[in-house]
């Protein structure tokens, strides 16, 4: 089958919870298009890739050679991309926490916590944006949250993490501006998927009623109902899991 006429949606950050739930609606959702889930873990998807002919799993140290390299043999085999969706974060890991106050903030958790939010986000639609189609109707959503939002901070706290998902926005906005200048109907979407029952939120769900603690399930079939009713303008929307608008 030429790729060339495949529907082709890539999957960058593939292994989280939500990442993997939406792999797997939407290849349930079209049989015949394909699913590129790339990401740093190898983990063991050997069988997953063999008895699902659509997903395509490849592996990157999100260094930008490796980038570069992924981007080269996609373009190469002439998938027709229309859907990216970068799922790339982090609130904690090893010694890296969200701080509580301002005298817990610490240069090498700031620089951590904002290549893995802000700068990976960038790098990787640096690499696969020019993949996508310019007279195609596209969609490229990238991970996001409230907690980024300036106007809506009122708790104060959790400076790496605020101050980096703001600056992914600002990155997404700029490269969203200047990506439909030739291609007007590619629409963007920074996305805060609310408190979801996965590892990065496992150690602050205390407190969090249930009905507020979403399924990755439900989290991924909301984001591809959100995705599928993007209107053409504005360039970028910041939207929760609702569809309702987020304060920048």
């Amino acid at each position: 089958m030429n790729h060339s006429q495949v529907k082709t949606a890539i999957v960058v950050g593939a292994s989280g919870g939500i990442a993997q739930a939406l792999i797997t609606k939407l290849l349930q959702a079209d049989a015949d298009r394909h699913v590129i889930a790339i990401s740093r873990s190898p983990e063991d998807k050997q069988a997953a890739t063999a008895s699902n002919p659509g997903l395509h799993w490849l592996q990157s140290d999100n260094s930008e050679e490796s980038m570069a390299g992924i981007a080269r043999d996609l373009g190469s085999a002439s998938f027709s991309i229309d859907r990216l969706f970068i799922c790339n974060g982090v609130l904690h890991q090893h010694a890296i926490a969200p701080e509580k106050r301002l005298k817990s903030v610490d240069r090498d958790a700031l620089h951590a916590v904002f290549e893995v939010n802000a700068f990976v986000p960038i790098l990787w639609l640096k690499h696969l944006l020019p993949l996508m189609p310019s007279n195609g109707h596209n969609a490229v959503t990238v991970f996001s949250a409230r907690v980024g939002s300036i106007e809506d901070n009122r708790a104060g706290g959790w400076y790496a993490y605020r101050a980096s998902k703001a600056a992914m926005n600002m990155l997404l906005k700029t490269a969203a501006i200047e990506h439909r200048r030739f291609a007007r109907n590619t629409r963007f979407l920074a996305f805060h998927p609310g408190t979801t029952d996965t590892a990065l939120s496992a150690p602050f769900q205390q407190g969090v009623s249930p009905d507020k603690l979403f399924s990755p399930d439900f989290v991924a079939e909301r984001l591809l109902q959100i995705v599928e009713a993007l209107p053409a303008e504005p360039t970028l929307n910041f939207l929760d899991w609702e569809g309702k608008a987020v304060a920048w």
